[in-house]
């Protein structure tokens, strides 16, 4: 029996297996990391999703989220990755994902328990009422989006520099890494914090960790039981075969 066809017997056996994804799992459906080789930050500085920054100078922000965001992320489809996870949640083998990832693959995919840690580029919030707005149904042609209601300036609602973590979304996050007796960790350097503690969260009380990256982690060495240094579609085309 090989590695990959351990990680799937412990995934078939599991009573609670979650998804822990970052960036990596949406490289091979073009989206770029933030961080790394070839990562945003390292053609793009970073202060226009600074919060105070967005509240001085929205219209400069609003310009740079456009062509770093908008235009890439929303034509992005998801890969073999997105939909084998999908696919285990819809068998019952997973119970969800916790994702760092705010390009809303998952549920292109199918997924329907997805928390995203750092929220959507899906929905808008306005600044002035806090009325939610579908990303798709408001105009974006607009150099600065306004709410329909009150013309306050709208947000992408996800977590920018100098923002805290949603409660919702933290306590649901974490309330799955609690649960978890398996953690299947994909395409993310365990770098981001408070997101990167939520697996070691799931080994303090148990769970086994599988991981999927490219390049070693800070899971790595000290809380992975099975590391598979593959791309993710990889892993997953070859993990189906014993699903």
């Amino acid at each position: 029996m090989n590695n990959i066809e351990i990680a799937a017997d412990l995934i078939k056996k599991s009573k609670h297996a979650i998804g822990f994804t970052g960036a990596g799992i949406s490289v091979e459906s073009g989206i770029p990391p933030f961080t790394g080789k070839g990562g945003l930050w390292n053609k793009y500085d970073p202060k226009f999703i600074e919060l105070s920054f967005f509240y001085s100078n929205p219209k400069k922000s609003w310009q740079e989220m456009h062509k770093i965001f908008f235009d890439s992320m929303g034509v992005a489809e998801p890969n073999k990755a997105h939909k084998v996870l999908a696919d285990l949640e819809k068998r019952k083998i997973l119970k969800g994902i916790i994702t760092q990832n705010i390009d809303g693959l998952h549920q292109a995919a199918g997924s329907q328990n997805v928390v995203e840690f750092h929220g959507t580029i899906h929905r808008l919030i306005c600044t002035n009422c806090n009325l939610p707005y579908k990303t798709k149904e408001t105009d974006l042609s607009q150099e600065l989006p306004k709410c329909p209601s009150c013309g306050g300036v709208l947000k992408p609602d996800f977590v920018f520099y100098g923002e805290g973590i949603n409660k919702k979304n933290y306590d649901k996050a974490s309330e799955m890494a609690l649960k978890a007796d398996l953690v299947i960790i994909v395409g993310t350097a365990g770098q981001v914090m408070p997101a990167c503690y939520l697996p070691f969260t799931s080994k303090r009380y148990g769970a086994k960790i599988i991981e999927v990256n490219t390049l070693e982690s800070a899971f790595t060495s000290q809380i992975t039981d099975y590391y598979f240094p593959m791309k993710a579609t990889e892993f997953f085309a070859e993990l189906t075969k014993f699903l």
